[in-house]
């Protein structure tokens, strides 16, 4: 069994670089993500591509093997399953779950998480609009509306429905709740930019102003005006 260590380095690993359009993950990257030293990560990596989990190429960055990425995806597959779970079944708040799924995802055996999955009707997304990983723990399950662009990038007049937030931090899905944005609502831009780096939506009969670089952090698909 990996251990827990070297299965969060293989995830923050993936998630970097599928961030970036599969370019290889910086030492500096993995460091700010993990909150470690360079050296840290780089004496890991090591160990990561001795045991055949990923490939550190000098100056250029680390990419994981087809064997890291299928961890990789066994972990997240766990991590949002419980997340979900979590929200469902425990009625916690979508601030909540992220990280009570962090201290369970190294726990859980994929028999339990197997079984969650289909308690669950087998879903596309967790809370945070994230796809979750299939059992054969090689692909993502594509979301039924794939998240086209930012909400930042939408101009005056378009609607639109939340479809993934990136930014997952506690302090920052609060925020978003007080607006009134969950995963799924939909609203219109009022204006953008709204003066001083903002962006004002409409969410029903409520109107508010986001700071665009928050508005960056949310992908969004066109809905139809009505």
């Amino acid at each position: 069994m990996p251990s827990l260590t070297v299965e969060n380095y293989v995830k923050t690993i993936f998630q970097i670089v599928s961030a970036q359009e599969d370019r290889p993950a910086t030492t500096g990257q993995i460091a700010a993500a993990l909150e470690v030293s360079p050296g840290t990560v780089t004496s890991m990596l090591k160990t990561l591509d001795a045991a055949r989990l990923a490939t550190h190429m000098p100056y250029e960055g680390v990419a994981l093997t087809r064997s890291g990425r299928v961890l990789a995806l066994r972990v997240l597959r766990r991590h949002r399953l419980l997340e979900l779970f979590l929200l469902r079944t425990l009625d916690m708040s979508w601030d909540e779950v992220h990280d009570e799924a962090e201290h369970m995802e190294h726990a859980v055996s994929d028999l339990l998480v197997d079984r969650i999955d289909a308690f669950l009707g087998h879903p596309d997304v967790d809370p945070h609009g994230d796809p979750i990983p299939r059992a054969d723990g090689d692909t993502l399950r594509p979301p039924e509306e794939p998240a086209g662009h930012t909400l930042a990038e939408c101009t005056a007049g378009a609607t639109f429905k939340l479809a993934r937030v990136l930014d997952q931090s506690a302090e920052f899905l609060r925020s978003l709740t007080d607006s009134g944005l969950a995963l799924g609502a939909v609203g219109r831009v009022e204006r953008n930019p709204d003066g001083a780096g903002l962006i004002r939506i409409q969410l029903g009969k409520r109107s508010c102003v986001l700071a665009l670089e928050a508005a960056r952090k949310l992908l969004v698909v066109d809905a139809p005006k009505g």
